[in-house]
């Protein structure tokens, strides 16, 4: 078993000149395809530390440490994208991938929500985004193993999440300008815990439907 070239997240960003220059590159090195998926359980581990870390900082160290958060999520993104693409582009995939494919970016987003909401005191939220970061993932592959092609509709996939949580890392360095602690965090776990469980929602009921259809009772 490889990663389906035809069952894939559709992103803009695979046909980019600079995304098919890494890949080649990569796949041109003895790195694979699993390594890379590997890699991106650190990154969230160091972004995720990074947002716990800061929640007891102020001034300067939290601000370095907002970035060096927001930058191990899109280094986490990236991880995501180059897998794929030296798997399937640079055929390199292993009989192992599609559980490589899969399992690092549930600990991803296990380890980055969880630390927002510990590093802003609300652990509970943060679990919460997790959970649901997750069950969207879980939704996706039923619908696969039940015969349809994944399904990847929001409004709070992965790329969104990521792209909220990025955002609101780097807002927050703001939050002295108007002496605030921690609410941008708090507000950006809970759009996300909402959008994924809207997601959860949205996805079930697409699968349902389209088994009903395709299995009349």
């Amino acid at each position: 078993m490889t990663e389906n070239a035809g069952d894939r997240r559709p992103l803009a960003s695979r046909n980019t000149r600079w995304a098919q220059g890494i890949a080649r590159w990569l796949a041109q090195r003895a790195v694979t395809p699993n390594q890379i998926s590997q890699a991106s359980m650190l990154a969230a581990a160091l972004a995720g530390g990074a947002f716990w870390w800061a929640g007891d900082m102020q001034g300067p160290g939290r601000i370095v440490l907002l970035v060096c958060a927001a930058l191990f999520c899109q280094l986490r993104l990236l991880c995501n994208l180059f897998d794929g693409m030296v798997a399937v582009e640079g055929g390199k995939g292993a009989p192992d991938g599609p559980f490589w494919n899969e399992f690092p970016d549930r600990i991803a987003d296990i380890l980055i929500l969880t630390g927002v909401g510990y590093g802003i005191d609300v652990p509970e939220l943060g679990w919460a985004a997790a959970s649901f970061a997750v069950l969207t993932a879980y939704v996706r592959e039923l619908g696969r193993a039940n015969g349809l092609p994944s399904d990847f509709c929001g409004p709070m996939a992965k790329p969104q999440r990521m792209a909220i949580i990025t955002a609101a890392a780097l807002l927050s360095m703001l939050e002295p300008l108007w002496k605030g602690q921690d609410e941008v965090l708090a507000v950006a776990l809970s759009v996300i815990a909402l959008g994924a469980a809207i997601t959860v929602l949205r996805r079930s009921l697409r699968i349902v439907r389209a088994l009903k259809q395709a299995r009349p009772l």
